[in-house]
């Protein structure tokens, strides 16, 4: 089966969401639109969409000038057996005890491994990433340094693989959110496939906007491995929900943008515990004073 892809970027959300919903009414109309922030610093946003007929060149031009983007870059991707590229690209990850690895290599969890297994999902987080290597290590280091919290919740969870491993490493039951259903479809399916089902609650909301979790707060523990902006979004509410000395683990955050988030959270009388790098990424670990 052939597949297109057709990729513009413009610099405003709200454009490139209408820019989208204008895509989906195409004819032949598109399997796949998403819109991304590209994670370049740039503040800018990528409309992408997927077809199986080549879309027409000449509409999608006059849609780009419309919204202001650049002009669409169409690509036909070549036939891949998908199932086989996975299992080989996806290899272990070993994050302090930690082994995240798919359903494929679930021979491979090495003794005393606290294993999680995450298989490739439309879904962001298979522990592949330098933000979520990065809030597993933290977290395995902080258990190892005897911190046990009570409250626990994943916002932004996408896979839920931070909230499964706070789950296998503590007995209470962890919240996890996302404001993307499909994101919570997935994590849900991998909370049942980790043996985690009734210890790992996934819910749909953005940010705290959730009952569940205003009731749970506050939090000794929060994830949230998003990016730049909505991290500084929800400082407000990760002060206002965060116990007295408990941690927030963020990332998403490229290094140069690290000054500028934990600026936010101090101002919301946060201090910084930590600050780790990998890749082009940087993991904060913060104190609710």
């Amino acid at each position: 089966m052939t597949t297109f892809t057709a990729f513009a970027v413009l610099s405003d959300r709200d454009l490139a969401d209408d820019l989208a919903e204008r895509l989906e009414d195409l004819d032949p109309g598109p399997y796949g639109v998403g819109v991304f922030e590209i994670e370049d610093g740039s503040g800018n946003f990528e409309v992408g969409a997927y077809f199986l007929d080549r879309p027409n060149d000449i509409v999608l031009d006059l849609l780009a000038a419309a919204y202001g983007a650049t002009g669409f870059v169409v690509s036909e991707l070549p036939e891949t057996d998908w199932v086989a590229h996975v299992k080989r690209e996806l290899a272990p990850v070993v994050a302090g005890r930690f082994f995240v690895h798919g359903s494929h290599d679930a021979d491979k969890v090495p003794e005393g491994a606290i294993p999680l297994v995450i298989d490739a999902a439309m879904a962001f987080g298979t522990g592949h990433h330098g933000t979520t290597l990065g809030c597993l290590t933290a977290l395995d280091r902080l258990a190892g340094e005897g911190f046990h919290p009570h409250k626990t919740v994943d916002i932004g969870c996408g896979t839920a693989v931070l909230a499964m491993a706070a789950a296998k490493l503590w007995p209470e039951t962890v919240l996890a959110s996302d404001i993307d259903p499909v994101a919570v479809e997935t994590a849900a399916a991998n909370v049942t496939g980790n043996d985690l089902a009734g210890r790992v609650i996934c819910l749909q909301a953005a940010g705290f906007a959730h009952p569940d979790l205003q009731a749970a707060a506050p939090f000794d523990l929060i994830f949230a491995n998003i990016l730049k902006g909505p991290l500084i979004t929800l400082a407000p509410d990760m002060g206002r929900l965060c116990a007295e000395s408990g941690l927030v683990i963020l990332s998403g955050i490229l290094i140069e943008q690290g000054d500028e988030v934990i600026a936010a959270y101090e101002a919301q009388d946060f201090s910084l515990v930590s600050r780790n790098n990998y890749g082009d990424w940087t993991t904060l670990v913060l104190s609710k004073n």
